[in-house]
């Protein structure tokens, strides 16, 4: 290797170990349409296990890494990625996991020479899966997965995932409502205390298609005992990869304990079959992001696929950027002031991640 290539290995090198080290989650788009990994740091106080510094959550990874997905049968829709994921499977993702550690941990270039123990270690700490369909809860994608990997699933995806008798835990994900917004009740073992996983629904949707994952995390003690505890403000991201109806989060800014979005996963990209509404889109995501304030908005579930099938001509995309969406608003509304309902979306920082792509959300 010559001397600036060998450099720019070192820069990137040292940018991947300050990004690790951070006390900060970091964000990887596995594909480029809803595949994701969520980094989270151990709070200092927390015991980890050895070579350990994060706790990594893999989210629908059911996004067919290979070949083509379908759903009811390859005859009604078939879809394939139209950009390749930037793993091929669990197996490799672990494998990128496990040297990411050894960097974080001894500061050096991944040796590859392993114990065998550790080479059967899953790195993957827990999977969600949002929805029932093919496109998020993939079967031959999840037996890849360790069987000791802990499953929180949607009611009607856990009946299906428990059907193949693989994983020794599937959760249905537990609810966060008006009623009961305490994220620490969301906290079910082997869960650690300080991340609770639970869902939020649009209750008019029977199918509850329209619903968020919401990811709810206190990273910076373990303990909490006191008012100061209570009153302590967890932070979240939301996943909610076909939208969810804006007016349902409103419970959210109330939560006790308080919670305060960290980012927001919603797509851009309005999805319609005939007058269904799939894909919530970018209007829905400027209302949303009005409510729940995140620092991130990330888009999400917006890759133009390939795809094949009876179903494929009542397929309808609109596809909008998010400053088409604003200056649309901006039509309509006015123009916009400080104190126009159109103000706070300046406050957020967009980003499109590509396949392969993180994002360290500070």
């Amino acid at each position: 290797m010559d001397g600036p290539s060998l450099q720019l290995q070192e820069n990137l090198h040292s940018s991947v170990r300050r990004a690790l080290v951070s006390h900060r989650p970091i964000l990887t788009h596995l594909n480029a349409d809803t595949s994701w990994l969520l980094q989270l740091p151990y709070p200092r106080d927390a015991v980890r296990p050895p070579g350990r510094s994060r706790w990594n959550i893999l989210i629908d990874p059911q996004v067919w890494f290979q070949g083509p997905q379908s759903d009811v049968a390859s005859w009604f829709s078939r879809q394939w990625h139209s950009v390749d994921s930037s793993v091929q499977t669990v197996a490799e993702l672990n494998e990128r996991l496990k040297e990411l550690e050894q960097i974080a941990q001894s500061g050096q270039q991944p040796t590859h020479h392993l114990h065998d123990g550790d080479s059967k270690k899953s790195y993957i700490d827990v999977v969600i899966v949002s929805h029932e369909f093919t496109d998020h809860c993939n079967k031959n994608t999840l037996l890849e997965l360790d069987r000791h990997t802990p499953v929180f699933a949607t009611r009607t995806a856990a009946d299906l995932i428990r059907s193949w008798h693989h994983f020794d835990i599937v959760y249905e994900t537990p609810p966060f409502s008006q009623k009961d917004s305490d994220w620490r009740k969301t906290s079910l073992q082997p869960l650690p205390n300080w991340l609770g996983i639970s869902r939020m629904v649009t209750q008019s949707d029977a199918l509850y298609y329209h619903s968020a994952i919401l990811m709810t995390f206190d990273l910076y003690s373990t303990s909490f005992n006191g008012a100061s505890e209570i009153l302590r403000a967890a932070e979240a991201v939301i996943y909610t990869p076909h939208g969810i109806h804006a007016h349902d989060l409103g419970h959210l800014p109330s939560a006790v304990p308080p919670v305060r979005t960290l980012a927001l996963l919603h797509g851009l990209h309005d999805i319609r079959i005939s007058i269904k509404q799939l894909n919530l889109g970018a209007h829905n995501g400027l209302q949303a992001q009005r409510i729940c304030e995140a620092k991130y908005w990330i888009s999400t579930h917006d890759e133009i696929k390939k795809e094949a099938g009876l179903i494929t001509p009542f397929l309808y995309r609109t596809v909008l950027t998010l400053q088409e969406a604003i200056e649309k608003e901006r039509r309509e509304n006015g123009e916009i002031s400080d104190q126009s309902e159109l103000a706070n979306v300046r406050e957020v920082t967009f980003a499109d991640l590509t396949s392969g792509e993180s994002l360290l959300l500070v």
